[in-house]
């Protein structure tokens, strides 16, 4: 992940469960709080009740790799937890996918347009439907 790093101490998620605003939809909840920093922390939580720990680590997975293939359009600054619901397991690539950009749409987070400049190089541009 080129413009994150992983949440991992306990503390860090119970300050974005406290602090932060949360949305959810079918499959995911998401927790987003600003960090101060020019980059994101991601956390992951997958609980036991999701499944077992082949089950738990391949949803872990699949919104890691999700994530990371939609960090470019994500704005920076931010501590975002994201929490795998029970009705994740069993869940396609692609269904975690859009659950996962549905609620970076709905936290005003996700960038829907991403442009590149001269030297390939991309550039955020955020387009705001108000």
């Amino acid at each position: 992940m080129q413009f994150s790093e992983s949440l991992k101490k306990n503390r860090d998620f119970q300050i974005v469960y406290k602090r932060g605003k949360s949305y959810a939809n079918k499959y995911l909840v998401m927790y987003k709080k600003p960090n101060g920093l020019n980059k994101n922390r991601i956390g992951i939580s997958v609980s036991k009740k999701v499944g077992n720990s082949v089950v738990r680590h391949r949803l872990t997975r699949l919104i890691r790799e999700s994530y990371r293939l939609q960090e470019s359009k994500m704005q920076c600054g931010y501590d975002i937890v994201v929490i795998a619901r029970a009705s994740a397991n069993g869940r396609t690539y692609r269904e975690m996918d859009s659950a996962l950009i549905h609620l970076a749409k709905l936290h005003h987070i996700y960038n829907l347009m991403e442009k590149k400049n001269g030297d390939g190089i991309s550039e955020e541009v955020t387009y705001n439907a108000n």
